[in-house]
């Protein structure tokens, strides 16, 4: 079976052409025109949609094709004990879910790099409790920004990362908001190892590649986790 993933997200929206589980191309679009003009060239046996700017009647207006739209009543490959089940947000199921996809009967901490950061724990028997939420990388830079009177906007450059010890304002700035997160995921991932012995950890998301430097033989960086997640959904809902 042939099947198109699509994740809508704050910013931009990313692709996955799957044949089961192999993952066999990825594409990012902008807008729903770059996503309708791309998928009428695919010849696919099923779709599925997370999206968190649209709601599932206006892509059926906007795609002109059948798709599975994920929902509360997707069905998910792990037990949902959220205290509020009907707010956790569609990237984060469908993270778990790809969590799912590479490690079964293991507790796995899903670190999700994106707009926001979100910690989210999967146990040994696929029970899915609660977790965490912080600002995101670009986030704290507008923060900054936005709410003084002279910190300049920044960000953090691909090709290098910032000394610990910043040598100007914009330098500081860098230095405070990498390490800052840094940190935060190490003892995140120190006080889940301390509950789960055997924990294993993913970490994707848009910025999850400046973090590689986590990278054990327990932390994997895997940035396109929620494209494995959905496809194990799709597979799931469209086998019932």
């Amino acid at each position: 079976m042939k099947q198109l993933i699509v994740d809508i997200g704050n910013s931009r929206i990313k692709t996955g052409k799957f044949e089961g589980t192999e993952l066999l191309e990825e594409v990012v679009f902008s807008d729903l025109k770059g996503l309708k003009s791309y998928a009428e060239q695919l010849s696919i046996d099923a779709a599925i949609i997370s999206s968190v700017r649209y709601d599932e009647a206006t892509l059926q207006e906007e795609l002109g094709f059948p798709f599975h739209y994920l929902n509360v009543h997707s069905k998910v490959p792990f037990t949902n004990n959220y205290g509020t089940p009907h707010t956790l947000g569609v990237d984060r199921k469908a993270a778990l879910a790809g969590a799912r996809a590479f490690f079964e009967d293991k507790p796995v901490l899903v670190i999700d790099l994106g707009s926001c950061i979100t910690y989210d724990v999967l146990d040994a028997s696929d029970t899915f409790s609660g977790g965490s939420i912080s600002p995101g990388l670009s986030m704290r830079f507008q923060a900054m920004h936005q709410q003084t009177a002279r910190l300049p906007l920044t960000n953090l450059s691909k090709g290098s990362l910032p000394h610990l010890s910043g040598e100007s304002t914009l330098a500081c700035m860098q230095s405070g908001v990498y390490y800052g997160i840094l940190h935060e995921m190490e003892g995140f991932i120190r006080q889940y190892s301390m509950r789960y012995p055997d924990l294993n950890v993913i970490i994707c998301g848009g910025d999850s590649f400046f973090f590689e430097t986590l990278t054990k033989d327990h932390i994997f960086v895997i940035p396109n986790l929620v494209l494995y997640g959905l496809n194990r959904i799709l597979l799931d809902n469209v086998a019932l």
